[in-house]
């Protein structure tokens, strides 16, 4: 936001839910603390700083109205930069738009540029940023992690149903992956699971979509921070993806080190890389692990 905008958290709490709205999702909790406010949402997160937000949707939410939304309220000259990004969809036939419907709205709000890294065929990732004279700091990053076909003794342990939150929480490890932060989480039913965490201005965010009642086959986890992952006392990215065990993963860095420390055995089977005009340097990167997946024929 632009130095003339008020503090958006001072804005109503009305305000936000009347946002997610826009997105088809709800407002289930939220923790606060003197730099950031985090909303658990029906469809992900919310997190809110004094200039800017961040909010994050899945399924068949539709994320660019809750932008043209709060781009509608507060005017485009207050925005001193707008960044969307979306990913493929697993089923792409049961969304409402593309990323080029999403792109069209936007622009007719405020002028920016588009891209897509990635095959079309494969994982791929779109981006769009507003045209601006902002300028990112050396400080303003962000990892994403996302993991593709969990397998292991935890996706054993999340086909048998029936655990508490505090249950997955443990399971998890959260205490010992992020010891400095407050932790939200929600468990829904009949799966799914999600986590905000808080600490200072950092935040992380998990969310766990098994997709079957009786297997991990097709699930998918997201994890995204804004923590300086080189200078993280652990190997965040590759503790998580020890957990998980995904058959493959993505991962999204803002102004990050591409790093592969701590990885199981794995091949890089694409990358790219954009850098904006205001100063993010984005790279993209799909990996797979060495090992033959075993494909199990399903009934139709």
């Amino acid at each position: 936001m632009t130095a003339s905008t008020p503090n958006l958290r001072e804005l109503d709490v009305s305000f936000w839910s009347a946002l997610v709205n826009c997105a088809h999702a709800e407002i289930l909790s939220h923790i606060s603390n003197p730099k950031c406010d985090a909303y658990l949402l029906s469809e992900s997160s919310l997190f809110v700083w004094h200039d800017r937000f961040l909010i994050l949707t899945c399924g068949t939410s539709t994320l660019v109205d809750a932008a043209c939304y709060f781009i509608d309220a507060l005017g485009s000259s207050s925005m001193a930069l707008v960044s969307y990004q979306r990913k493929n969809e697993y089923q792409a036939h049961l969304q409402t738009s593309s990323f080029t419907d999403d792109v069209g709205k936007l622009r007719q709000r405020i002028a920016g540029k588009a891209c897509r890294v990635g095959h079309l065929d494969s994982h791929h990732h779109y981006f769009f940023c507003s045209d601006s004279d902002y300028q990112a700091t050396k400080d303003d990053c962000t990892s994403e992690l996302l993991m593709y076909h969990i397998r292991g003794e935890l996706a054993d342990y999340l086909n048998r149903g029936s655990q508490t939150c505090d249950e997955l929480c443990a399971a998890f490890g959260f205490k010992h992956l992020f010891p400095e932060f407050e932790i939200d989480a929600h468990l829904f039913t009949p799966s799914g699971f999600s986590m905000n965490g808080l600490w200072g201005k950092y935040y992380v965010t998990l969310h766990v979509t098994p997709q079957s009642d009786k297997t991990c086959a097709s699930s998918y986890v997201s994890f995204e921070t804004n923590l300086d992952l080189a200078r993280y006392s652990q190997s965040l990215l590759g503790r998580l993806l020890t957990l998980f065990s995904p058959v493959s993963w993505d991962i999204i860095r803002f102004n990050t080190n591409d790093s592969t420390q701590g990885f199981p055995a794995h091949v890089r089977l694409g990358h790219g890389s954009l850098t904006t005009e205001q100063g993010y340097h984005i790279g993209f990167s799909h990996y797979q692990q060495l090992q033959t997946e075993v494909l199990i024929p399903e009934l139709m």
